[in-house]
């Protein structure tokens, strides 16, 4: 089982940049499709954006152009760069292992990491 501890979360100015990134422990993290999720207090966790082990990527619409998933798997870590961010993506940002054929989370969350973005 892979445990992920997410970081970079700060409070910027809407129109600003950040990197969330997310550190893996043990040696299955390459072979997994991973994906970063969102939630804010009284909603649903709804997905970000996926990769998969070969890097191909996928992106909610929402954040479609804004941001991009990469991902390092020399150093176990994903990584989500956040660009023109508005007060929208506000929430709280996790990531998981992604089954692709159903854009579904596997396994458990980490802590996760605040992002908040003021106008």
């Amino acid at each position: 089982q892979v445990q992920l501890v997410e970081s970079g979360g700060d409070l910027v100015q809407a129109g600003g940049s950040l990197r969330l990134s997310c550190a893996a422990s043990g040696s299955m993290f390459s072979i997994y499709a991973m994906g970063w999720y969102r939630q804010v207090p009284g909603k649903e966790r709804e997905l970000v954006a996926t990769i998969s082990s070969v890097g191909n990527t996928y992106y909610a619409d929402s954040v479609k152009g804004r941001f991009t998933i990469s991902r390092d798997n020399v150093k176990n870590t994903l990584y989500l760069q956040m660009s023109s961010l508005k007060p929208e993506d506000t929430a709280m940002y996790y990531c998981a292992p992604t089954r692709i054929s159903t854009m579904s989370p596997l396994g458990s969350w980490g802590q996760g990491t605040q992002v908040t973005v003021s106008s």
